[in-house]
C-alpha cells in the first residue's frame, strides 16, 4: 500500500475541515492522555476494596505503558524514519524538529497501551478506552505529523507490550498491595 498517498489524502481532507476541528485534533491528542489518567483513577477507586490483584493490575498498567513507550523510543532510534510533514507540506500541526523520528507514533503507543491496560484491569471500560485510543492515534495523521503506518505500528506496539508487561509485573505488585492494605487498615 502507498502510505504516502493515503497520508496526503487524509492531510488534504483535514485542511478542508473547520478550524474548531483542527484545534480539537491538536489539543485532543494530548488532552486524551489526561482522560486516561482520569480513567486510571476511576479504576483504582473501583479496585480499592476489590481483591489485591485487581488493584495491582491498575497500578501495573502505567508501568506497562512506560515500558511500551521506552521500546518505541528504541525503535524510533533504530528505524529513523523522517516525518511525512517535511518538505513543505501544509499540515494542521507544526512539523516536529529534525531528529524527532516518525516511526512508531509515541502518542499511539501510549494511547493504545493505556487503553489495553485499563481494559485488562476493568473490562467494562473497553467501550470508552479503545475508541478514545483509536481517535487519539488517528489524530496524529489528521494533524499531519505521522504516516498511517506510524500510527498503526505504534498502536499495535502499545496494545501488545503494555498489557504484557503489566501482567508480568502484577505478581510482584500484588503482595505489595496486600502489605499496604494491612498497614493502612484500622486496627
Amino acid at each position: 500500500m502507498d502510505w504516502t498517498h493515503v497520508y496526503r489524502d487524509i492531510v488534504d481532507f483535514a485542511l478542508t475541515t473547520p478550524g474548531w476541528l483542527h484545534t480539537l485534533a491538536e489539543v485532543g491528542t494530548d488532552a486524551g492522555l489526561f482522560l486516561f489518567v482520569a480513567l486510571y483513577a476511576a479504576a483504582a477507586l473501583r479496585a480499592w476494596r476489590a481483591p489485591a490483584r485487581d488493584l495491582a493490575l491498575v497500578i501495573a498498567g502505567p508501568a506497562g505503558v512506560v515500558f511500551a513507550y521506552v521500546v518505541s523510543e528504541v525503535v524510533k532510534i533504530v528505524v529513523r524514519e523522517d516525518r511525512p510533514c517535511r518538505g513543505g507540506i501544509t499540515t494542521i500541526s507544526a512539523c516536529p524538529p529534525s531528529g524527532d523520528w516518525s516511526f512508531p507514533s509515541n502518542h499511539s503507543v501510549i494511547a493504545a497501551g493505556a487503553a489495553a491496560t485499563l481494559v485488562l484491569a476493568w473490562r467494562a471500560l473497553a467501550w470508552v478506552a479503545l475508541p478514545l485510543a483509536a481517535v487519539m492515534a488517528f489524530s496524529r495523521v489528521f494533524v499531519g505529523v505521522h504516516y498511517p503506518h506510524d500510527v498503526a505500528g505504534g498502536f499495535l506496539l502499545g496494545l501488545a507490550l503494555a498489557p504484557l508487561f503489566a501482567l508480568l509485573l502484577v505478581g510482584a505488585v500484588t503482595p505489595a498491595v496486600r502489605l499496604a492494605r494491612t498497614r493502612l487498615s484500622p486496627r
